[in-house]
């Protein structure tokens, strides 16, 4: 058996020493809905400005392996969110407060310490969400989490792997709000998590903002009254090299810039969780809706 870091850090090497042999512009992404939405947008969008086509390699697991990915030039950008950044990348524990501040000290570190570029925010903050059913928030009289305490000893919550261990997680939630539940976190797939819920088998999750199943099923998300969480600003970073050889990329990117609100982000996801649609037609339908292949 080997350890975690020790199958991370093997995983890195990995990438690290197979150069891919497709020569146009590889997208990424994270191995959860959203991010399959938004590597096929990103895709089908950049076609016509990649002479040498497009390669899609996503379900990347999580943001180490897809941080690690784009610095060996496996993939070529992806999607990534500024909280994230901040902290499981940048490793910041005192985080800027607002939106503004946390996108500039990420695209000036990243540039510093990576050579990475990290592009104007796509328009929508997709920041963690704890989840309840709406039944059983209504019966307790919460809709904020500094009113759970009282009822955590007889809760129990889903998380996702990364929310375990990251600075901006699980500990700090609970610390923060003075938390104490019936068990130890159940960590569990991003795709299964709702699910989780839905049948009882846990009584809260952390969730996402921007999750499509949230007013579908009849959810509710406690709000982060004393302010936890950073913004999660959905950013393209991407490599320098790539962008500079391909400048018209650029370009292309720099329209998306605040064009997907929060609304349609929820829309798109559950037309996929909800609805049972493929994240490429929801992703053409999009760039349609918006005109963007006219560009």
């Amino acid at each position: 058996m080997i350890d975690r870091r020790t199958f991370l850090a093997a995983v890195a090497l990995t990438l690290a020493g197979c150069r891919p042999r497709f020569a146009g512009v590889t997208i990424g992404s994270k191995n959860f809905t959203e991010q399959l939405i938004l590597g096929e947008l990103l895709a089908q969008y950049l076609e016509p400005f990649s002479p040498h086509g497009i390669n899609r390699r996503f379900y990347l697991a999580g943001t180490y392996i897809c941080h690690q990915a784009l610095l060996a030039g496996r993939i070529d950008m992806y999607v990534e969110y500024t909280g994230t950044a901040l902290a499981a990348i940048l490793k910041e524990k005192n985080f800027p407060s607002g939106h503004e501040e946390v996108f500039a000290f990420v695209r000036d570190q990243y540039s510093q310490r990576f050579g990475l570029e990290v592009l104007p925010p796509l328009g929508f903050d997709n920041s963690f969400a704890i989840v309840m059913r709406g039944p059983d928030a209504r019966r307790l009289g919460v809709n904020r989490l500094s009113q759970l305490a009282p009822f955590s000893s007889s809760l129990r919550m889903g998380v996702g792997y990364e929310f375990l261990e990251r600075p901006d997680g699980y500990a700090g939630l609970v610390r923060t709000y003075g938390l104490h539940f019936a068990e130890a976190p159940r960590v569990m797939d991003l795709g299964l998590m709702y699910r989780a819920l839905q049948s009882k088998q846990v009584d809260l999750i952390a969730g996402a903002n921007t999750d499509g199943l949230i007013a579908a099923w009849d959810l509710v998300v406690l709000e982060d009254d004393a302010h936890y969480f950073p913004p999660y600003d959905a950013v393209v970073i991407a490599r320098r090299e790539t962008l500079r050889g391909l400048p018209q990329l650029a370009a292309a990117l720099a329209r998306l810039s605040g064009r997907i609100s929060a609304e349609d982000m929820r829309r798109m996801n559950y037309a996929v969780d909800g609805e049972g649609k493929d994240a490429s037609v929801v992703a053409h339908g999009f760039l349609e809706q918006k005109s963007f292949f006219a560009s």
